[in-house]
Order: C-alpha cells, then sequence, then structure tokens
C-alpha cells in the first residue's frame, strides 16, 4: 500500500518538475523601448557679411593749364562770386550749370553779375580763352578774368554782343563790395553781333593786357597803375536791363601765353 502511495507521489512531483521548466524557459514578451528623437540637424554657419565701405572719390590733381569742356559739374576748385547793381536785382533767377556738354547762363533777374574763379592756381603770366554762343538778348557782358585775389581784385575783361568792349580793375574794397576801375574801353568789328558764336582771348603777360576776339587783336596796354602780380582766372557772364539773357559756353581754356 505504501508502495503505491510512493509511486502516485513520485508521478506529481515529476508533473511539477516538467511543468516548471517549461514555464522557465518561456520567452518573455517584448517590452516597447521608447525611440529617442533624431539629433537636430545642425543650424547653418552663418559666415560675418563684410560691410561695403564706400571708397571715398578719387583725387584729381587740378591741372594748371586745361580745357574745360563742361562734361562734368565743375570742381572744387571753383568758386562763385554775384554782384548785384540794382534793388530788382535777384541773383536767385539766375542759373549756371553744365549742360550736353556747355556751361548754360541762364538769366531771368536783371543787374546781376555772375562770376566763376578758378582758385586751383596762381599764375603771373597766363592767357584765358572761351567760346560763347549767344541764345539771347544782346545786352549782356561775357567776362574774362585774371590775377583774381579775393581779398585784393582782378582784372576784369568784358565783351558785349552790341560789339563794345572795356578792361576794368575789379577792386574788393573794405566793405567787401566791388568797385570797378575804368582801364580802357573801345568797339571792334570783329565782335559777332546777335546771335552768334563768338571766341574771345585774353592775354595777362607782366605789365601787358591784351584781347582778342575771333583771331583778332583788339587791343594791347600797359597796366602799370593797379600793377596786379598774380591770381587766378574766371569767366562771368553780367545781365543789364534787357531780359532774358541767355549764354551758352562750349569750352573754357587756359595755357601760357
Amino acid at each position: 500500500m505504501k508502495s503505491q502511495y510512493r509511486m502516485i507521489f513520485a508521478f506529481i512531483a515529476l508533473l511539477l518538475t516538467v511543468s516548471l521548466a517549461c514555464s522557465g524557459g518561456s520567452t518573455p514578451a517584448p517590452t516597447s523601448v521608447p525611440t529617442s528623437p533624431p539629433p537636430p540637424s545642425s543650424a547653418p554657419i552663418t559666415q560675418p557679411t563684410q560691410e561695403l565701405q564706400q571708397q571715398p572719390p578719387p583725387f584729381v590733381q587740378n591741372q594748371q593749364f586745361f580745357t574745360e569742356e563742361f562734361d562734368a559739374p565743375l570742381s572744387d576748385a571753383w568758386s562763385i562770386l554775384t554782384v548785384t547793381d540794382s534793388d530788382k536785382a535777384d541773383p536767385e533767377k539766375v542759373i549756371v550749370e553744365p549742360k550736353n556738354g556747355k556751361l548754360v547762363w541762364d538769366f531771368e533777374s536783371e543787374y546781376v553779375y555772375y562770376y566763376l574763379f578758378f582758385e586751383g592756381f596762381s599764375y603771373t603770366d597766363v592767357k584765358v580763352e572761351v567760346r560763347a554762343d549767344n541764345r539771347g538778348k544782346n545786352t549782356n557782358n561775357v567776362s574774362l578774368i585774371c590775377r583774381y585775389d579775393p581779398e585784393v581784385g582782378w582784372y576784369e575783361f568784358n565783351i558785349t554782343n552790341g560789339g563794345l568792349y572795356n578792361i576794368y580793375y575789379a577792386e574788393v574794397n573794405s566793405d567787401g563790395r566791388i568797385g570797378y576801375n575804368f582801364i580802357t574801353n573801345g568797339g571792334s568789328k570783329a565782335i559777332k553781333q546777335g546771335k552768334d558764336i563768338n571766341e574771345y582771348s585774353i592775354t595777362c603777360s607782366g605789365n601787358k593786357l591784351s584781347l582778342t576776339i575771333n583771331g583778332k587783336e583788339v587791343n594791347t596796354i600797359t597796366e602799370k597803375k593797379f600793377a596786379l602780380r598774380e591770381g587766378g582766372v574766371g569767366m562771368s557772364v553780367s545781365s543789364f536791363d534787357v531780359l532774358p539773357i541767355q549764354i551758352e559756353m562750349d569750352w573754357f581754356k587756359v595755357s601760357q601765353p
């Protein structure tokens, strides 16, 4: 009897052993592993931008002798002076500017004397020339200047489209006003009157002052009273009691006499 119980007990023990062995070898269900986010993509590398520094305009060396053809605005070597001779004068109504390769002088005011002085060099002996086309009335002055000194004055050669000319010493007075001292005057058939083109030339050499119009020497004088020695050069146009005044200059030339 005892042997039967032992056999039953042994059989149950065997079943338990087999059952435990089977359960111990089973593969556990896989657990979900959290996925890590992808690494952030590297930000684009920003190259430092270089600031474009504006280069200063190239330095332009003033030439002692030159021909100005008015293809661009006048350089800083030029200065402006306006002189008025009447309460009616209004310099704001005068426009002087390079346009289409010409220097255009346009006056809508009476009694304005408009000067342009070249101060890039000081000259003792010099020749100054201009080619001027009269597009307005005859009552005007086209002027050439030598030995300009802003504190003293200058020699001024005036030519009208009416056939006359004169030469003055323009004096800078202590109050800054300009006084005109007569030197000489005259008339010349060499001047093309009306709406026409004239070429004017002056020479200041030693104490000799010369005026040439359209290739013809009109007058040469010896000037010892005011005896200016050296200075800048320039040009001018003046209006009087008749309007409009318009002059177009093709070129302005400075050379050795």
